[in-house]
């Protein structure tokens, strides 16, 4: 019997942006199938809720991939695939294996010969990306800087200094509760004419997405405590 297919299934990444996130394909793709890898299984539940599952949610299998189990043998995960039957991976927002740990259960589907389907929708590191007015020919995601300030404030030169040498935009994250000190040791290191920007909750209905130079910041700067961020750092 042939393997069954994982479908990447994208995630709202605001509350109040579930509505755009949807396509037909998507609507349609969740009402035939009844098997989950999931990172946060509420979540999950929740998205399928307002995307229109018409499935009795009791009807589902849902496999718990958070970050209380990866210890786990994945394999476990994947017994209804092999059967042949289809499943849908899903992360806790956005898309899944993109800056998140799902990429281990599209690794492993691969390594099986399991055919992957990634369905559109919203990527936050490409929303910033395409709204920031930087390269997107040529762009560096870090993921999360250092913790410890020395080490941050290295790396955010280093980072600075590659957009300079490259024309590269560089991406980076926080941790919500952080960024506001982040954004502090930005401004302090970086060059008075470095391009940053700011994306902040991106597709919810306070979204903020703007671009200044690091002069520029400094003499407005905005409170970013607990509300998701990308930073993007150029210089042309």
């Amino acid at each position: 019997m042939p393997a069954g297919t994982l479908f990447l299934i994208p995630v709202p990444l605001a509350d109040d942006a579930a509505a755009q996130s949807f396509t037909p394909y998507l609507v349609h793709t969740i009402n035939q199938i009844t098997e989950y890898i999931v990172e946060n299984e509420k979540t999950a539940r929740k998205f399928l809720k307002q995307a229109g599952l018409t499935t009795p949610q009791n009807q589902l299998i849902i496999h718990d991939y958070g970050k209380h189990q990866r210890s786990a043998d994945i394999a476990t995960f994947f017994s209804g695939l092999t059967a042949g039957r289809d499943a849908g991976l899903m992360s806790e927002a956005g898309c899944p294996g993109v800056a998140d740990p799902g990429a281990d259960i599209v690794a492993e589907a691969h390594r099986r010969g399991i055919k992957v389907v990634p369905l559109v929708g919203p990527s936050s590191i490409l929303l910033s990306l395409m709204a920031s007015g930087f390269n997107g020919q040529s762009f560096t995601f870090h993921g999360y800087l250092p913790i410890d300030k020395g080490q941050r404030s290295k790396r955010i030169k280093e980072l600075e200094s590659q957009a300079e040498r490259f024309g590269q935009t560089q991406l980076f994250i926080e941790t919500p509760f952080r960024n506001n000190q982040l954004l502090d040791e930005v401004l302090k290191v970086c060059k008075p004419a470095t391009r940053l920007c700011i994306a902040c909750n991106l597709t919810a209905l306070d979204e903020m997405v703007q671009t200044q130079t690091v002069d520029q910041w400094k003499k407005q700067q905005p409170d970013l405590h607990k509300r998701p961020v990308i930073f993007l750092l150029y210089k042309a």
